[in-house]
């Protein structure tokens, strides 16, 4: 049966830890590395519905894209809500491991599958780590020709979602695409230089819709819920695929926090 231990050697060749952000909390945040692990969970996110998923289930082991805790704590009480899940886990005895942004920009990670997904071709990274092939963010060129309104019907059907929020004139031409899951506003000015005439995200401020609009980049927010849940998804499969002796599952717990009324 495979340790911890050797859990986090796949997820660490997977997405790299040295591709996160700076600012990032990655890599095992609660749990022994020798422990024998049969039961793992993805999540995106831990929430107390994805923690009273992992505990009624039995799970050992949570692989959660974003951290808990996200920031340094000086302790751990129930005065806090991070506080009362981080406590549940370790009560319940389950180890937390997060990638986040490492995974984000890994080689086979979410913005890679989301390019793939849109149909792009030539992918290349936004903003290139050290040796070009990984980094953050990703852009590519369409595979057909395409118009905003087209660009954003293809990425509501990739992700399997009802509606998305579009800055641009439904007509404008979609050639070369940019991509940043999540809060992706930050991303703007690399794809303005990199040529891209959209770009999909999670989410992006006020101010960035404008200032896409201000350089003439179609913007489609599909959401930062669902612009990264569907790998945490094939995230599961490919440890289950990898690891012997481990049986893995998505969080069919955690929803996206908003909705459209």
């Amino acid at each position: 049966m495979p340790k911890l231990g050797d859990i986090i050697v796949v997820l660490e060749q997977l997405a790299p830890l040295a591709l996160a952000e700076s600012w990032d909390n990655v890599g095992l945040l609660v749990g022994d590395r020798n422990r024998v692990i049969q039961t793992a969970m993805t999540c995106l996110t831990i929430t107390p519905e994805s923690v009273a998923e992992a505990v009624d289930r039995g799970a050992e082991l949570i692989v959660t894209h974003h951290p808990l805790p996200f920031r340094p704590v000086q302790t751990i009480t129930s005065d806090t809500a991070a506080g009362k899940l981080l406590l549940e886990l370790i009560g319940a005895g389950i180890a937390v491991y997060s990638a986040h942004t490492a995974y984000d920009s890994a080689h086979a990670g979410i913005n890679q599958h989301l390019a793939h997904g849109l149909g792009l071709q030539e992918i290349e990274p936004l903003v290139p780590a050290d040796d070009g092939e990984v980094g953050s963010g990703r852009f590519g060129l369409s595979d057909q020709p395409q118009d905003l309104r087209e660009l954003a019907y293809r990425t509501k059907t990739f992700l399997n979602i009802d509606a998305v929020r579009v800055t641009g004139d439904d007509e404008h031409p979609c050639t070369r695409v940019a991509i940043a899951c999540g809060s992706g506003g930050s991303f703007l000015a690399a794809a303005h230089e990199a040529g891209c005439d959209a770009m999909v995200t999670g989410e992006a401020s006020f101010h960035s819709c404008l200032e896409a609009k201000a350089l003439g980049i179609g913007l489609i927010l599909a959401g930062h819920f669902a612009s990264e849940r569907f790998a945490l998804v094939s995230l599961a499969d490919y440890l289950s695929e990898q690891i012997a002796g481990l049986s893995v599952w998505a969080s069919g717990a955690e929803n996206d926090p908003l909705r459209t009324v």
